[in-house]
């Protein structure tokens, strides 16, 4: 979903509860990146992998200048001979500690990982929830959560398309905000741009 799609969607969504939980999670998310200088850690679950969160996260913190926004994708069945992006493992949230932020996006209860984000939060690691209806173990241990119950109006990949647009929009506090419009033209410059000669 591109910048132009994303704002359609805000207008369709004007005076719906949608725009300002998307927004106050987004400043969450924002506000635990930057005050501790990165460390985002971004999951999911063996069915569900959010890496086209991931993709639109690193985008943002290139656009908005912030570039603690910019996660590891920590993924289930990573493997060694992926890709370096893609070759991170569950291990990593062991690994985490005080100062980084761990985001659990997940359609529902993530059984596998409740232990693993159990012992990151006790190490004092940030979690954030993203999906299911926002009851469950993994909304016990999270500091913030924004469900996104079966049947609602908007679906898991639409809400996260709100958070990364809004993560980015909001990041006042590098003191180089930017604004919908000067993302929507630097974009459409990208993307109308001829292509680079060949080498």
């Amino acid at each position: 979903m591109d910048a132009v799609r994303v704002a359609l969607l805000r207008e369709v969504l004007a005076g719906t509860e949608w725009l300002g939980a998307t927004r106050r999670f987004a400043g969450v998310l924002r506000g635990s990146v930057v005050a501790h200088g990165g460390g985002l850690l971004l999951v999911g679950t063996p069915e569900y992998e959010p890496w086209h969160l991931a993709a639109h996260l690193v985008d943002e913190a290139a656009w908005s200048g912030t570039p603690e926004l910019a996660p590891t994708l920590v993924r289930q069945h990573a493997r060694p001979s992926d890709p370096a992006h893609l070759a991170v493992g569950p291990g990593r949230i062991s690994a985490a500690r005080r100062g980084e932020t761990l985001l659990v996006v997940a359609p529902e209860e993530p059984a596998s990982l409740l232990e693993r984000v159990h012992d990151a939060r006790r190490a004092g690691v940030t979690v954030l929830a993203l999906g299911g209806t926002g009851g469950g173990e993994l909304a016990a241990m999270a500091h913030d959560t924004l469900a996104v119950p079966e049947g609602a109006e908007l679906d898991l990949d639409s809400v996260q398309h709100l958070v990364s647009a809004a993560a980015g929009e909001n990041a006042g506090s590098t003191g180089c905000r930017r604004g919908f419009r000067d993302r929507l033209s630097r974009l459409t410059e990208a993307l109308t741009a001829p292509p680079p000669a060949p080498w």
